[in-house]
């Protein structure tokens, strides 16, 4: 009588794992241990990308779809007068969703033979949270400065038709509409996260998946805030003057102009497209000298 030899399960690899690695701590034998039982590299990233990006964005959306709900915070909200309604959050989010299966989920299924040549570590051990930290650091600054360009450019009038107007729907932005664009713009501006640590590990030769996936986290989590419509006391930027934030975002949205960047102030700054009350005060004290002078 042939016996049945039934695949290993997951918990099942987990354990042989520990029992030979008893060095290894407990996140990198699940994730060893992943890999192991998925058998199929491409799959196992694609899968474990895919989770990662759904979970978090919706996850991270959720408390601000719950502030918008209950009115709990309203006066703390930029845009008093324009509370996104339950319909509009639905729509919203049915509209990303369609976006993540039919322009995102392609691009993450490429992701893991796009890391492999380039030179992406998949193995353990994970990195240390000083190097995860710095090339995080590093990925922000060059994103920063994508995004701001890119952002600019869907500005022009034709593009801004074509493309970007989408995105500028709702004038008062709310945590689920980081996302809603148009499937050019997110393969444009996406192309921005993930293609900056890529050109890092092709260049040094030093990166692994972890820290590019807790990149991709604090982005979101970045991009999902900045469009929450909510200014509050202990907001990041009263902490870290340079950096964007909610009420630098809103007023992008709201006024349709400036305010280019996605994480940091210094570019809109540098390039004279801020649009704030101290930025238009400082124009026309410009202006105003410039025709003394002539």
């Amino acid at each position: 009588m042939n016996s049945t030899v039934l695949p290993p399960t997951y918990w099942g690899q987990y354990q042989e794992i520990t029992n030979s690695n008893a060095h290894l701590s407990v996140p990198e034998r699940l994730w060893v241990a992943w890999y192991a039982w998925m058998q199929n590299d491409v799959l196992a990233t694609g899968i474990m990308s895919f989770a990662i990006h759904e979970l978090l964005y919706f996850g991270r959306s959720l408390p601000w779809v719950l502030i918008d709900i209950s009115g709990c915070f309203n006066g703390y909200k930029i845009q008093s007068n324009k509370v996104p309604s339950i319909r509009e959050q639905w729509d919203c989010a049915k509209f990303v969703l369609l976006s993540h299966f039919t322009v995102e989920l392609p691009q993450i299924w490429l992701f893991h033979p796009l890391a492999q040549f380039c030179g992406l570590s998949t193995s353990i051990p994970f990195p240390s949270p000083w190097t995860m930290a710095y090339q995080i650091a590093i990925f922000f600054v060059m994103e920063d400065a994508w995004h701001y360009f890119f952002h600019r450019a869907l500005h022009w009038g034709p593009l801004y038709k074509a493309i970007h107007k989408i995105h500028h729907q709702y004038s008062a932005p709310f945590g689920l509409a980081a996302e809603y664009a148009s499937p050019i713009e997110v393969m444009i501006l996406g192309f921005g996260t993930v293609s900056c640590p890529i050109l890092w590990c092709a260049v040094t030769g030093n990166l692994h998946i972890l820290t590019m996936y807790v990149w991709i986290v604090l982005r979101l989590f970045q991009a999902i805030d900045a469009h929450s419509g909510y200014e509050f006391p202990w907001s990041l930027h009263h902490f870290l003057p340079f950096w964007a934030g909610a009420d630098h975002h809103d007023l992008h949205h709201e006024k349709f102009i400036g305010n280019y960047a996605s994480s940091f102030r210094w570019w809109d700054y540098l390039l004279d497209t801020e649009y704030t009350p101290d930025a238009l005060k400082r124009r026309r004290e410009n202006k105003a000298k410039a025709q003394k002078t002539q």
